[in-house]
This record gives C-alpha cells, sequence and structure tokens, in this order.
C-alpha cells in the first residue's frame, strides 16, 4: 500500500481503530534501554504520537517537546501527561516535521517509527540536526528487508519500504567529525497488537552523541 504520510493519513490513523491501542501504549523498550542512564535535560520526541515516550522522559526529569502533526494524538498525549502529574515538564507541538524547525537545539531527541511526508532518510538528517553539541540522537525505526518483510503496525502489510532503513544506512549519514555512535543495530521481536494480535517487529536501533 503507498503511503504520503502527510496530515490527512496520520489524522486518519488517530481517528481510526487502532488509535485507542496506541492511546494507551508503553514507552518504547529501546528508549528504556538506549536512555535510562542518561542525565535529564531537554528533549524533544518527534513524531511523539500519544506521548508515551514523553511522559517516560518526563517523569524521570526531562523537560520534554512532543511535536507530531495529528491534533487528536496531541489531544490525548497532553490527557495522559495530566493524568501521570508531568503536565509541567512537557510542551507539546503540532508540528509537520518535514518544514518545522524548533528554537532551539536538545540535548536529547529521540524519534520512534515517526514518517514524515518526505524521504524517511531525510528525514533522520533533520532530526539530527536538532541536537545540540553533547547532546544524543536515538532514532528507532522500521528495518528494511531486501525480502519485503517489515513486521506490521500501520498496516496488515506493514509499512512500506520507503519508511523502512538499515543501521548501516542511517549512520552512513553521520558525519564521524561530528558524531560518535554508540548504538546500530537491528532487532526482531513480537510484540501483542490491538485484540492481544501477536504481530512481528523488525526493528532499526541508532544512538549516536554529537561532539561538543
Amino acid at each position: 500500500m503507498e503511503h504520503t504520510f502527510d496530515r490527512t493519513y496520520w489524522d486518519e490513523i488517530w481517528q481510526g481503530d487502532r488509535a485507542h491501542a496506541m492511546g494507551t501504549s508503553r514507552p518504547h523498550p529501546h528508549l528504556v534501554q538506549e536512555i535510562g542512564d542518561l542525565m535529564p535535560g531537554t528533549a524533544l520526541d518527534a513524531g511523539c504520537g500519544a506521548g508515551s515516550e514523553v511522559i517516560w522522559l518526563a517523569s524521570r526529569g526531562w523537560q520534554v517537546t512532543g511535536a507530531d502533526i495529528a491534533v487528536a494524538a496531541l489531544d490525548r498525549a497532553g490527557e495522559r501527561a495530566a493524568e501521570a502529574g508531568v503536565a509541567d515538564r512537557v510542551r507539546w507541538v503540532e508540528a509537520d516535521l518535514s518544514t518545522w524547525e524548533p528554537d532551539t537545539r536538545f540535548d536529547l531527541v529521540t524519534t520512534h517509527y515517526a514518517h514524515p511526508a518526505m524521504p524517511q532518510l531525510d528525514f533522520y538528517d533533520r532530526a539530527a540536526s536538532w541536537v545540540a553539541p553533547g547532546g544524543t540522537l536515538l532514532i528507532v525505526g522500521h528495518l528494511h528487508h531486501d525480502d519485503g518483510v517489515h513486521g506490521t503496525g500501520h498496516d496488515p502489510d506493514g509499512p512500506p519500504p520507503a519508511a523502512s532503513a538499515t543501521a548501516a544506512t542511517i549512520t552512513a549519514r553521520l558525519d564521524p567529525t561530528d558524531w560518535d555512535v554508540v548504538t546500530a543495530e537491528e532487532s526482531h521481536r513480537t510484540v501483542s497488537g490491538p485484540g492481544d494480535h501477536e504481530m512481528a517487529v523488525h526493528d532499526v536501533v541508532v544512538r549516536a552523541t554529537r561532539r561538543g
């Protein structure tokens, strides 16, 4: 299935049957694993959806900006942050990540399966540009398989190849004179989806530190 990943696409996702399940999810395990030992500072979650990762970061002392194109997702995220008692540590921004520019740089920039209406690797370049010197970039994305298997999520057939990448294609975009790559891995998990339906998820995870 072809997608443009524009505002209409994401509004439909967040008003559809999957919205409730996505709006109650836990923080991504790769975020917990990779970022749990960092000293809190300022953070941006680009493509934050219903805010699971934002809330987790805020609960651990980070000042977090959550940016997403879908108003319905941000509304749900705001409700959840208030319920968790961290609303004062969070700022929500309605943003098209293909064109938006933050007014500051961040100690941490994370993105989890975010797909703006632009080439995926170009979006990762944009995310990297938002990291302050000495800061950390964490990308969790859909792993590209040459055999066409990407796992499920957006659709029964899984995310399209245009939304996928490999660790090598992502790290190749990070200038080694500016970045130290900490993690570059590809993993395969089985998770419970809506209705407790098990689905395969193939992830690419890249964590890098920008030199100060």
